[in-house]
């Protein structure tokens, strides 16, 4: 009895124990866990202060080094936000600069600060050195385009394609810069009769259909000229690019609207047709290369010969070896960043050329007495051309003193925009541009500075970039088109010479420094190519008043001044 009710005893102890145990592990647990989440906590805290630490520090850095910057006060903590929705920003900036001096700040933002360079010594020392692009640069061309090496913000990552492509386009045909395919010229002189059935036409679209013809040959070849979806592609890039800065300004993707989905439709249709032209290239370009089991290295073989040795320019595939080279032998895995690059180079060449060749059209209109003198070069250059089938224009000095002065005149943007992401820029005045700030150049308004080109710098004076050699330096005749320098300037005579443009540190309308435009020569050449075999067969006039210069706009998208032309044939 005695024996059991210790038994019992025990037991109980042992279970009272063991509760004891188990409530004093619960509690410890309890209290490692309170400890450990403290800790996560405490650890979260300090990290989360020394990351808000961090970014005030920065923050008064930046105000620090931009005190030294001359420029307005803010008005609000929000600084100058408004100034930015105005028309026309250019005017903004003007007023500024001669307030304020060559170098102006505007804060658009307790963060962001927004740098304008007017004085061109200090725009070419800031683009060599400022080479980025800010992040949310170019934000309208991401729906459109999808993703694209060569506009990447940070020089580093599109440093290599932009080489690449140079050398496709200007390095590996040396012998062919000033030459535009005879099937393009042919292509674009048919639709100029088509233009001439129906009277009168419309610059913009003439000049549109101009640009975007060349452009497409030389990136496509002779597929683009023959391929039946040209139209509907050409259509389809023009409705994107009216729309793409409407839908790029959302915050957040209005999913909830329509349009916004109609927009979208459009865009995917433009990537189908790219990838479509782009297959299109690429059998024909293995074709023409007799492909073989080893059809990878037969094609990179015949883009060497037909760079080093091929036939002539009517015949040649000019296709950009940086994108085929991806796409060969893996199309399908590969295609999205290839097709963003060619619809951003179509989009952005197509509309710089096309304001640069409607500018020259009306320009022309407007001064026939200089395109008769364009006429009389190329009569001269054709009888003096050993093949009748091509022209030099590098003889055409007047044509080509038009394109450059039609270039300063319409630039291909108001704004200028740069960045440098990870240095601060020290400038050669003593100013210091703190990293991650917005630099802008007014390209209006340096290009048309008295200071830099004279009194008639508003006018539209293709002589100001021809001189007389012999008295030490060229002369710039630097006069009005119906002064002294129409009268003394016979473009057959060896005696006068071209000025070389980017010799004048305020000639920007391809940029400069290393995010300049790689396509700045073969432009330049391939519209005075176009031109002269224009002007060879058809003269150009005006039908009613035509529009002064255009004014600058912010949005990248600006609409080109329209006037009504007549092709009116001529009769040698």
């Amino acid at each position: 009895m005695a024996l059991s009710s210790s038994c019992g005893s025990d037991a109980l102890l042992a279970i009272l124990s063991h509760s004891r145990s188990e409530a004093c592990n619960r509690v410890l647990l309890r209290d490692l866990a309170n400890r450990e989440l403290n800790a996560f906590l405490w650890f979260s805290l300090i990290g989360v202060t020394a990351f808000l630490l961090s970014r005030v520090v920065k923050l008064l850095c930046l105000w620090a080094k931009a005190r030294s910057i001359p420029g307005p006060p803010c008005p609000s903590f929000y600084g100058h936000c408004k100034l930015i929705s105005r028309e026309n920003f250019t005017e903004v900036l003007s007023d500024l600069h001669k307030k304020y001096g060559s170098v102006v700040k505007l804060w658009l933002g307790p963060t962001k600060l927004l740098v304008s360079i007017k004085d061109p010594t200090l725009i070419k020392e800031m683009l060599l050195k400022a080479a980025d692009k800010l992040p949310l640069t170019g934000r309208a061309f991401h729906l459109p385009f999808g993703r694209s090496s060569l506009f990447a913000s940070p020089f580093e990552k599109a440093q290599k394609g932009r080489e690449a492509l140079f050398t496709e386009l200007i390095g590996k045909f040396p012998e062919r810069e000033n030459v535009v395919c005879t099937k393009v010229v042919d292509c674009i002189l048919e639709r100029i009769r088509n233009f001439m059935a129906k009277g009168s036409a419309d610059s913009k679209m003439v000049s549109q259909h101009m640009a975007f013809t060349m452009l497409g040959a030389t990136l496509f070849g002779d597929e683009f000229l023959a391929w039946s979806k040209a139209t509907v592609y050409e259509e389809l890039f023009m409705m994107i690019a009216k729309d793409a800065c409407l839908w790029s300004s959302y915050n957040v993707t209005p999913f909830w609207k329509h349009g916004f989905w109609k927009y979208q439709s459009l865009c995917t249709k433009l990537k189908c047709l790219t990838q479509d032209i782009i297959r299109q290239c690429k059998k024909n370009y293995m074709l023409f290369g007799h492909m073989d089991h080893n059809l990878h290295g037969e094609t990179e073989i015949l883009g060497k010969e037909i760079a080093s040795d091929g036939p002539s320019c009517s015949e040649v595939v000019i296709v950009d070896a940086l994108f085929f080279q991806e796409l060969n032998g893996h199309l399908n895995a590969t295609e999205e960043e290839p097709c963003g690059n060619l619809m951003r180079i179509m989009f952005h060449g197509c509309l710089t050329t096309a304001r640069l060749i409607n500018n020259i059209l009306v320009s022309l209109g407007m001064h026939p007495q200089i395109q008769d003198k364009i006429y009389s070069e190329i009569t001269m250059a054709r009888n003096g051309s050993i093949k009748k089938d091509q022209l030099n224009v590098d003889k055409m000095l007047l044509l080509l003193a038009t394109v450059y002065e039609s270039a300063r005149l319409v630039s291909a943007g108001s704004l200028l925009q740069r960045c440098s992401l990870k240095h601060d820029l020290n400038l050669k005045s003593g100013v210091t541009i703190p990293a991650g700030a917005g630099l802008v150049v007014p390209i209006q308004l340096v290009q048309m500075d008295d200071c830099s080109w004279g009194s008639d710098d508003n006018e539209f004076n293709p002589y100001r970039f021809l001189s007389k050699p012999g008295k030490g330096s060229d002369i710039m005749l630097n006069k009005s088109v119906s002064g002294a320098a129409e009268n003394i300037v016979n473009p057959g005579q060896s005696s006068f010479s071209l000025n070389d443009p980017n010799a004048n540190t305020a000639f920007l309308p391809f940029g400069y420094g290393l995010r300049a435009c790689i396509g700045e020569k073969f432009v330049l050449n391939g519209v005075a190519t176009l031109f002269a075999s224009l002007l060879e067969h058809y003269e150009i006039k005006l039908q009613g008043a035509a529009e002064g210069n255009p004014k600058p706009n912010n949005c990248v998208f600006e609409h080109l001044s329209s006037s009504q032309i007549v092709f009116v044939k001529r009769n040698s």
